[in-house]
């Protein structure tokens, strides 16, 4: 498994962005101190660090238990003070740090990305049980894919960052997708933001693309069964290993 940190603003670049863009969002006068968002993000990637380890050492344990790895790798990232701001404005919000706080659950952000359907749940099952991880909400995109075909499990979870004061209870939100989905994920981003192609030509790769989600779908599933049966076979087989031959 591999797992891929986005690297975050230090203070200094922090600084550098932070006074154009409150001025950009009209925001100099209500956001509160550079010094306190830092402090606050510094939170929020406390609590997607705990996360993270809490899915390396499940999959460690599997690949212990079962010989093989559920997560093929991982993704984080911290949201961007401009990303805060510009979906606080959308929601017509005000742009403080208690708006955030209230109203925001994506800033900590984790992509964990496995082999198959079957572990994707297992996985964010077993994390959802841990005693000091409580769930918020759950948004099931496999079982019920969006309009456009995208597909994905979404779950925003909170887990306790200690602190030199306490601990502060702080929400991550964990996407977890097999490979198949998160391939047809980064195309589907490329098409709708990344992009200078005719409005024509993008409605036309759209349609193909849901056609493909379907397509991925169902050749994902028949996958998936066949894992399901060399899982099996393998399990019978560890099962009637003595101890002298493993030895």
């Amino acid at each position: 498994m591999i797992l891929e940190r986005e690297k975050g603003p230090n203070l200094a670049q922090l600084g550098r962005q932070y006074t154009g863009l409150l001025k950009e969002f009209g925001a100099q006068s209500s956001f509160d101190s550079l010094t306190q968002f830092s402090a606050m993000m510094q939170v929020y990637a406390g609590a997607m660090r705990e996360i993270s380890t809490k899915l390396e050492n499940l999959d460690d344990e599997f690949q212990y238990k079962n010989i093989s790895n559920p997560i093929h790798h991982m993704e984080s990232r911290l949201k961007s003070l401009q990303s805060i701001l510009a979906k606080l404005q959308r929601r017509g919000l005000p742009l403080e740090m208690k708006s955030i706080k209230n109203n925001i659950r994506d800033i900590a952000g984790i992509r964990v990305v496995c082999n198959y359907i079957d572990d994707v749940y297992r996985v964010s099952e077993l994390l959802s049980k841990q005693s000091d991880v409580s769930v918020l909400r759950v948004k099931d995109y496999i079982k019920d894919p969006k309009p456009n075909g995208y597909r994905s499990l979404h779950i925003i979870y909170t887990v306790p960052v200690f602190l030199s004061e306490g601990p502060r209870v702080t929400p991550v939100e964990v996407q977890y997708r097999t490979i198949a989905m998160d391939y047809w994920a980064s195309l589907e981003h490329q098409l709708r933001y990344k992009n200078s192609l005719p409005d024509a030509d993008i409605a036309k790769h759209s349609a193909t693309l849901l056609e493909c989600s379907r397509q991925l779908s169902s050749v994902e599933e028949s996958m998936q069964n066949i894992h399901r049966d060399i899982l099996k076979q393998e399990e019978k087989k560890a099962g009637t290993v003595s101890l002298s031959e493993l030895l």
